[in-house]
Formats: structure tokens, sequence, C-alpha cells
């Protein structure tokens, strides 16, 4: 064989691996096919529960809280098992996970804006649970006489700075964290981003449209109040709660 036939015939082997390279075995091909990683896994599962506790189970009760208190007496306890019950090991499986992951990973505590959030945002969801006991059982009828106490308006507050602090959080981690933890071999699909914003939007604007109820729980408020009034003592069905 010639040396131009063995030149040609490697040109043609080069061509069909190029050929075959392009179809099946290109870099960007043989990256998506790789499986994740143990501690892949174990940040991807950390992400999903905080997701999950943070950004729908928490606001569903928040808009539990919002809507139904206008028309159910006993609506507290619904949002009480939301909120507690149901969210709590959601939220704290994801913590749990997260440390693990950051502990396999070797990173040094609190390292970054993630895990200091992460920490922040746990102290205060415990916080949230405690402030929204005490709203709910201390009433102090004698010092606000049937309205609503600051620590109602301080418990609505700090419940929707932690869930919008929750949706930085979850998008810092799925865009920044990840890349940083991982190594970035495998990137967050873009359908990660199209619901977290789904959240956030569906979110905000349910509450916001359940806000034009606050008339209609005003004036039932005040109904209990002339109620307290006439009687002397409180309907534990129509109290006034954060």
């Amino acid at each position: 064989m010639s040396h131009d036939q063995k030149d040609g015939g490697a040109d043609d082997a080069g061509d069909d691996r190029g050929q075959n390279g392009g179809e099946n075995g290109s870099p960007s091909n043989d990256l998506l096919s790789f499986p994740l990683s143990p501690v892949e896994i174990m940040a991807r599962n950390h992400a999903i529960l905080c997701t999950v506790g943070f950004l729908i189970l928490l606001p569903l009760g928040v808009l539990l809280a919002r809507y139904a208190r206008t028309f159910a007496r006993r609506w507290f306890w619904g949002h009480a098992v939301m909120q507690f019950v149901i969210s709590g090991p959601v939220i704290f499986a994801g913590w749990a996970m997260g440390y693990r992951t950051a502990t396999t990973l070797e990173l040094q505590a609190l390292h970054d804006p993630h895990q200091k959030i992460g920490i922040a945002l746990l102290a205060l969801y415990v916080t949230q649970l405690l402030l929204g006991t005490f709203a709910h059982f201390v009433k102090m009828p004698t010092l606000f006489r049937g309205h609503r106490p600051p620590q109602s308006y301080l418990h609505v507050a700090l419940g929707l700075a932690i869930i919008a602090l929750a949706g930085y959080q979850v998008h810092y981690g799925m865009w920044i964290e990840w890349n940083f933890a991982t190594g970035g071999l495998h990137h967050v699909p873009d359908s990660a981003m199209h619901a977290w914003l789904a959240l956030i939007i569906v979110f905000w604007v349910l509450y916001f449209l359940g806000m034009a109820l606050i008339p209609r729980q005003f004036s039932q408020e005040k109904e209990w109040r002339q109620k307290m009034h006439r009687t002397g003592k409180e309907d534990p069905d129509n109290r006034v709660d954060g």
C-alpha cells in the first residue's frame, strides 16, 4: 500500500471518527450521558426538598390563611398543620441533605452566601413557628381591646420575607452554587428556571389578589369586637389572628 493510500485511509478513518463523534461521541453528548455523581445527587435532592418546602408548601399555607380566614372560623389549624406538620419535615430534611452535601465536598462552614442564607432561613422558619404560636394563643385582650396585636403583624411580615428570601436562595443555589460546588459537569436545565419563575409569579399574584378580601376580614373582626364588648367575653371561634 502506498503512502498516499495510507494517508487516504487515515483521513477516511478520521472522517468516520469525526462523523461518529458528531453523532454519538461528541463531548457535549457524552457529557449529557454521564450519570449524576453521588454528591450531585445529594445536591439535587437538597435543592428539590428545599424548593418544595419553601416555595410550594409554605406558600400554600400562607395562601390558605389569606383566603380561608374570611370563610372558615377554624382556619388556623389548617394553616398550622401545613406550616409545621407538613412543611417542617421537608424543610429539615432539605437542610440535612444540604449539610451532608457540604460535608462531602469538604466545604468550609458558612463559606459563601448560599450557606449563610440557608442557616438564616432555617432560623427564621423556626422563629416564625414560635411567633405564630404566640400570636394565636397569646391575645392580651385587655391591652389591645380586641384589635390585632403587634406580634400578628410581625408574623405576617416575617412570613412574606421568608418566602421572598427563599425565592432568592433557590435561584442562587441553582445558578451559582450548583456550578461552584459540583464543578458544573451537569448544568441545571432550563425547565428548572421556568418552574422557579412560575412558583414565584403564581404565589405573589394569588397573594395580592387575596388582599381584596381584607375589607371583609376587617368587617368580621369589627363585628367580633362589638360582640366581645357587649358580652364581656371572647368568642374562641372568632379570634383576631395574624
